[in-house]
Formats: structure tokens, sequence, C-alpha cells
């Protein structure tokens, strides 16, 4: 099997499935850290990333933001002194594509560089 960090997204459809419970289950596997929440009753893909400062987690923002224009998909990101939040969800389906899980992996890989 293909890591998911080697995979590339594919264009998403309001029809597009949802990755169910089970599936999730075992692409969470993959990536260390990283966690499903239910806000307002969709799941988002959520994980906290920790920095010695404000500066460091303002650049791995930038490197988010930059990823994110690549493959068309956005995260929500909060960025705080010390730290960035970072949340995957499919907007355009209210819930987790496969491709919230392979850009999980593409974000952890930016922050191992």
């Amino acid at each position: 099997m293909i890591e998911l960090s080697q995979q590339e997204c594919e264009a998403c459809r309001a029809d597009a499935p949802k990755v169910d419970v089970g599936e999730y289950s075992l692409l969470l596997q993959q990536l260390p850290g990283w966690r499903v929440e239910n806000i307002a009753e969709v799941p988002q893909l959520v994980k906290v990333f920790a920095f010695k400062n404000f500066i460091e987690a303002l650049a791995f923002t930038n490197n988010i933001g930059g990823l994110a224009e690549d493959y068309d998909h956005h995260p929500a990101l909060t960025t705080e002194w010390g730290r960035v939040t970072v949340r995957f969800w499919t907007h355009k389906i209210g819930g987790l594509h496969r491709n919230d899980f392979i850009l999980a992996a593409k974000t952890d890989a930016l922050f191992s560089v």
C-alpha cells in the first residue's frame, strides 16, 4: 500500500463518498497524533503542532497555506504562540474524504522537514 503522504488528492464533488468510521480508524493508524472531532455533527481531522515560539508557528502555517493552495484543499488553521491547530474536512460533503487524510499526511511531512 502506498503511504498517504505519497498519494495524490482527487477532485472532490458534492456527491463524493465520505470516509466511514471504520475506514478512518484504519487511516488514523498512519497519522500519529491526529484525531477525529465532531464539530456541529461534522467529523473533522485535527492535530496540534508544537513550536518554540510564534515565528516558527507562523512559518509552519504559511507552509501549510502553500500546500493547501497546491491541492486546492484548505484546512482551518489556528496559529498561536508555540502551536498551530490544523483541521481538515471536506465542506462539499460535510465530512471526511480521503483527501483530508492525504493532506494530513502531507502536513506531517512538512512538519518533519
